[in-house]
């Protein structure tokens, strides 16, 4: 039979693993956070330089455009 003082000390050791799941899920939470800041910086990042390479390549088709008229 258990006694209640195994029950309380049972009880007692589950408390202190639940704590510790939550602190390490704390912990994982915040690193996949931060991972997803950072990726959508990079993101942004990598878009903004398509865009840049998208500009340049239809400045340059333009440009091919303009000298394929002025030939004679």
């Amino acid at each position: 039979m258990t006694t209640p003082e195994d029950a309380f000390a049972a009880l007692g050791a589950r408390v202190e693993r639940l704590l510790a799941l939550c602190t390490t899920l704390q912990e994982e939470n915040r690193s996949l956070r931060q991972s997803r800041a950072q990726l959508a910086s990079e993101r942004a990042q990598l878009l903004a330089r398509n865009e840049q390479a998208r500009s340049r390549v239809e400045a340059m088709i333009e440009r091919l455009k303009s000298l394929e008229q002025n030939t004679p």
